[in-house]
């Protein structure tokens, strides 16, 4: 099987999002509390690779993505290309010098786990980031592709997430608690951790308006930019009925306004290319006003998911056809 692409520009579970902002806010808190006291242990290289099951995934994974990238290896003994990958996936943790953590997990003595990632075949790499589980590759894949995969994952949870990634110190004793890079505080942070605080809170309107007060001031911040739709799109399902407007969505296909609510959803529902394919769809058969309605809020979207998704990509193509 061919390694999937992975996207990490946008956010598609959104059920994650709460989940993500707290992780953020925590793993600020850490730092500001690791340079309050003058920073903390390192970590040997040995602790760069972990075995995790299913009695320690909360804390050796989820909670640790608050503090470093966590890459997940699944595998299993009898598994001839887990062989050879995981060996590269290995040699590239400690390469990489506590920019992630490797977290390799037995799926045949962690079936629950491989369950709830959706796993259908191994060796399958996976990624946890702030509480968010991505799909890196399924499959063989070569040690070039590999690296790129990796750069964009410890760049993307640098510059979204602060994660510098944990200091490692080759004299140190395996097992020593370690301590996040400090990083400097932005301008905006107060304002993202209010959004974060009210997301917290199942306040929607608040994190809506605390993410409008960042973009105010900077227009083009990207984290801003991309809870503020993820924020206004949760906003906008919260309440609805989904029988009901996917009934209203199947009985009227022209109907534009049935169709946007439904692309919501199928969003919302982590369905990228069935919302994306619902409204594409309706611009062919609407005109006027309601074409233009279902245009913007495709756009919408694509802010939610990403611009540089694939789907989002291949979407844009096909909306470019549908209008022209």
């Amino acid at each position: 099987m061919q390694p999937r692409n992975m996207s990490m520009s946008g956010v598609v579970d959104l059920a994650a999002v709460k989940a993500a902002q707290e992780a953020k806010a925590k793993a600020e808190q850490a730092r500001a509390e690791a340079a309050r006291k003058g920073g903390g242990g390192a970590v040997s290289p040995a602790d760069l690779v972990i075995d995790v099951d299913e009695a320690g995934f909360e804390q050796d994974v989820l909670q640790r993505s608050a503090e470093v990238p966590v890459v997940i290896d699944f595998w299993a003994e009898w598994c001839q290309p887990c062989k050879q990958l995981s060996p590269v996936l290995e040699r590239l943790a400690v390469e990489y010098n506590g920019r992630f953590v490797l977290a390799k997990i037995d799926v045949d003595a962690n079936q629950m786990l491989m369950q709830q990632f959706g796993i259908q075949g191994i060796p399958a790499v996976f990624a946890v980031v702030a509480g968010q589980a991505l799909p890196l590759f399924q499959g063989a894949a070569g040690e070039e592709q590999i690296r790129q995969t990796l750069d964009q994952l410890v760049t993307v949870a640098e510059q979204r997430f602060g994660l510098t990634g944990l200091t490692v110190d080759p004299e140190a004793e395996p097992g020593g608690q370690a301590a996040p890079a400090q990083a400097p505080a932005g301008p905006y942070d107060a304002l993202l951790n209010a959004a974060a605080q009210a997301l917290d809170a199942g306040d929607l309107g608040g994190a809506v308006q605390a993410y409008k007060n960042v973009l105010a001031d900077d227009p083009g911040n990207p984290e801003a930019k991309l809870g503020l739709a993820q924020a206004e799109l949760l906003q906008r399902v919260q309440g609805l009925d989904p029988q009901r407007v996917r009934k209203d969505a199947a009985e009227k296909p022209a109907d534009a306004q049935a169709q946007i609510v439904a692309a919501d959803l199928d969003l919302v529902g982590g369905h990228v290319e069935d919302a994306f394919g619902r409204l594409i769809d309706t611009v062919r058969r609407t005109a006027g006003e309601d074409r233009d309605a279902v245009r913007l809020r495709l756009l919408e979207l694509f802010e939610v998911v990403g611009a540089d998704d694939p789907r989002v990509t291949a979407a844009r193509r096909a909306l470019a056809r549908a209008l022209f």
